[in-house]
């Protein structure tokens, strides 16, 4: 019973006409960039961050999360019109959804996308209410040396499920670290690593990092490679599946649900992961697995599903315990810290609002997300025709307006193209910066979890292995380091991630 009232609160601050303008325009935005490939959520939210300050918390993290999750509808639309993954996610789509449009049935592929995903927006979200309450209340025993193994285990999870070799993954959670030790210490109030740099005594600024990275870097890294867009020419046709496509595609949309559900939750790469394991399913259960990459619909609606169903159940571990499972979320976490507020089981305790409001805002957005989608078809065509060279100086634009904005300080333009290069030449280098900015967002909270826990036990670090949960955690973290450095494992997975 106690959900349901909960429930009615959610709803009660999410149709508030505030945070349903502000829902849309999240969807909205959402859609356009996960529509315009070489712009993706991540750069995105990094970009509008600034924005969000003259908001109230609950509707700024309402806003963020309508991008984040209109960017998965948004992208399926490239990959079936254009072949080109408008998201990372999107990628496993343009196998099957492009050559259905091909063949006439473009209109059909998106149909279904666009449901299967609605569906398991919805259930995703159910998830996370029934779950919400349960893994709080458990998150309230945590004390401080359980914060941080649990940590080290999601970092661990990180650098497992991070593309490329893991000791690259590793030395960027490394980095992270390091990046977030810089500034004066709390403690003692001596300053780190500023080398004599008035403004970094403060630290380095989230936003300045993530936009650096993540923003100007996106750009660079767009602009080298040419443009090659195969828009489909022939009539999108009707939207709606008929009968038979319902009965081919209803069991995969229940099956990606799932697997995208599950796989959301893990540190790392999990989300991204959904929509490749869900074709793997299909391919392998299916009477004619020749029928996949040649247009079969299965492959269309099982990765789509598990792609929606990864992002919304992504922010389970933000809400509850306040770890970040992935890039977005990290910036969600910065966002949240930027407006006063602590992640983790408190949360629901101190801000029920906030809590409530946006898991009964995702079930409006996803409404929203069926209407935006379907209808503007044609003004998404449209679109994908604009030449990415004409985009990029207006996006360069907004960074540099949003992240002088934050601080009013022109180094901070200047620290960000900084980072922009060092992003740059990270991607050039086979480095994925998503693990360093989880390094970077979680490492001031594990340093301070780490230093109350050795207070607590005057300076011994057996309170780590003593306390049962904490050493549990620990042993997750080394096992799953361990498996994965195992020959056999660790050339499996390099073959996965190169598929």
């Amino acid at each position: 019973m106690d959900m349901f009232s909960n429930l009615a609160l959610g709803f009660g601050v999410a149709l508030t006409l505030k945070n349903i303008a502000l829902c849309f325009a999240g969807c909205l935005v959402g859609t356009l960039i996960g529509v315009l490939p070489g712009v993706g959520p991540i750069a995105t939210i990094s970009i509008l961050l600034p924005i969000t300050f003259g908001l109230d918390p609950t509707g700024a993290l309402i806003m963020l999360a309508g991008i984040y999750y209109g960017a998965q509808y948004g992208g399926s639309t490239t990959a079936i019109l254009v072949n080109i993954p408008g998201e990372a996610t999107s990628v496993v789509t343009t196998l099957d959804g492009h050559q259905m449009a091909r063949q006439g049935r473009a209109g059909v592929a998106l149909g279904t996308a666009a449901i299967g995903s609605f569906f398991a927006g919805c259930v995703a979200t159910v998830f996370i209410a029934a779950l919400g309450a349960p893994l709080t209340k458990m998150a309230l025993l945590f004390g401080p040396a359980e914060y941080f193994s649990l940590m080290v285990m999601g970092l661990c999870f990180a650098v497992v499920l991070a593309r490329g070799s893991i000791l690259k993954a590793f030395c960027m959670i490394m980095l992270g670290l390091l990046f977030s030790t810089v500034g004066t210490d709390l403690e003692t109030g001596q300053e780190r690593l500023t080398f004599g740099i008035a403004s970094l005594s403060d630290g380095i600024d989230f936003s300045v990092l993530a936009m650096g990275v993540f923003g100007f870097a996106e750009v660079l890294r767009n602009l080298e490679s040419p443009e090659a867009r195969d828009v489909v020419k022939g009539k999108i046709g009707r939207l709606l599946p008929g009968w038979e496509d319902i009965k081919q595609s209803a069991a995969p949309v229940l099956r990606g649900t799932f697997i995208g559900g599950i796989l959301g939750i893990l540190p790392g790469n999990g989300a991204v992961l959904g929509p490749f394991a869900s074709y793997t399913v299909e391919k392998k259960i299916a009477k004619d697995p020749s029928r996949f990459g040649k247009g079969a619909i299965e492959g269309v609606a099982g990765p789509e599903s598990a792609n929606n169903a990864g992002a919304q159940t992504a922010f389970i571990p933000l809400l509850t315990l306040g770890i970040p499972p992935n890039a977005v979320m990290a910036l969600m976490v910065g966002a949240m810290t930027i407006h006063g507020i602590i992640p983790g089981p408190q949360v629901m305790t101190r801000n029920p609002e906030l809590f409530w409001g946006m898991v009964a805002s995702m079930w409006v957005g996803n409404l929203m997300l069926l209407i935006i989608n379907l209808p503007l078809v044609g003004m998404w065509v449209k679109l994908l025709q604009v030449p990415y060279r004409l985009m990029f100086p207006a996006i360069l634009i907004f960074c540099c307006i949003g992240i002088y904005s934050v601080n009013n300080q022109p180094l901070d333009v200047a620290f960000t193209a900084l980072f922009g290069l060092f992003g740059y030449l990270l991607i050039k280098l086979g480095f994925e910066p998503a693990p360093m900015l989880l390094g970077f967002v979680l490492g001031k909270l594990m340093e301070e979890k780490l230093r109350q826990a050795l207070i607590i036990s005057r300076g011994s670090f057996v309170t780590f292995i003593e306390r049962p949960i904490s050493a549990g955690l620990l042993v997750v973290a080394v096992l799953v380091l361990v498996i994965a450095l195992l020959p056999a494992i660790s050339k499996k997975r390099e073959e996965v991630f190169t598929e």
